[in-house]
């Protein structure tokens, strides 16, 4: 055990010390995903408002919740987030084979990557939610901090759960699919666009979902000005285990990575 904690310590470290690395790497990503488009990222902007845009259309007429607009913004925020970072962890190590064998890399390194990538490109659509949110005249007060909190809380959680997902991807290719297919399914399970927890399977849905969580943490300080410890205190287990099941993962399976990609 104590190797295995060395292990995982020692390639974070590694990373740590090669952070302009993985910080070039992935403003390189953002920048070759839109070489040659006029607008370059902004296109990360404008798919978000077209997405909320599109929900808030749909199911605009939705009385049971003032501010039905903010309420979809804050939650696609942070569930396009949570399903980017999750099927984009999966194949990870697999787009990063030639890497992974021509170098010495440590694998802390491309979690990092990931993880600035997607952080760079939720900022794009936390603009276009924080326009949403003044457009709609949503009330602006002191709570909204509790969000920022909320939304910290996320991005620590970001590394540790791209390590699970990804080494369980390397050695399990066909999770690939099935993750893909979950978080589909996952959108209408998770109260993105619709109001908990309601009644029956609905609100086992709402109750059981992990993501209710992470969703409430940003979208209850803003929406009713209130502290949700309830969601919070969830989150922070979650984030602790991850951590834990990370850091296992990483000191026991790092070096066993590249024989199996």
């Amino acid at each position: 055990m104590i190797a295995v904690l060395t292990g995982a310590f020692d390639d974070i470290s590694k990373a740590m010390k090669l952070r302009r690395v993985w910080i070039a790497l992935a403003h390189e990503d953002i920048g070759d995903q839109h070489k040659r488009t006029t607008l370059g990222p902004i296109w990360l902007l404008i798919n978000y408002l077209a997405y909320a845009g599109t929900f808030v259309v749909i199911f605009g007429d939705n009385h049971s919740v003032p501010h039905y607009a903010a309420y979809v913004a804050t939650g696609l925020l942070v569930w396009l987030y949570l399903m980017e970072v999750i099927t984009q962890s999966v194949s990870l190590f697999t787009r990063e084979e030639s890497f992974i064998k021509g170098t010495t890399l440590p694998l802390t390194v491309y979690v990092m990557r990931l993880t600035l990538q997607s952080v760079i490109r939720a900022g794009y659509a936390l603009v276009g939610c924080f326009a949403i949110l003044l457009l709609v005249h949503t009330p602006v007060t002191s709570d909204w901090l509790w969000s920022g909190l909320g939304l910290i809380m996320i991005i620590v959680a970001t590394p540790a759960a791209i390590l699970v997902f990804a080494v369980a991807g390397a050695f399990f290719p066909d999770l690939s699919f099935v993750v893909q297919n979950l978080m589909r399914i996952g959108t209408f399970l998770t109260p993105v666009f619709w109001i908990g927890p309601g009644q029956g399977i609905r609100a086992e849905f709402y109750r059981w979902n992990p993501f209710t969580y992470f969703l409430e943490i940003v979208r209850l300080p803003v929406m009713n000005a209130e502290f949700p410890a309830t969601a919070f205190g969830i989150c922070t287990m979650i984030i602790l285990l991850l951590w834990v099941l990370a850091t296992l993962l990483l000191g026991g399976c790092r070096k066993k990575i590249v024989f199996v990609l």
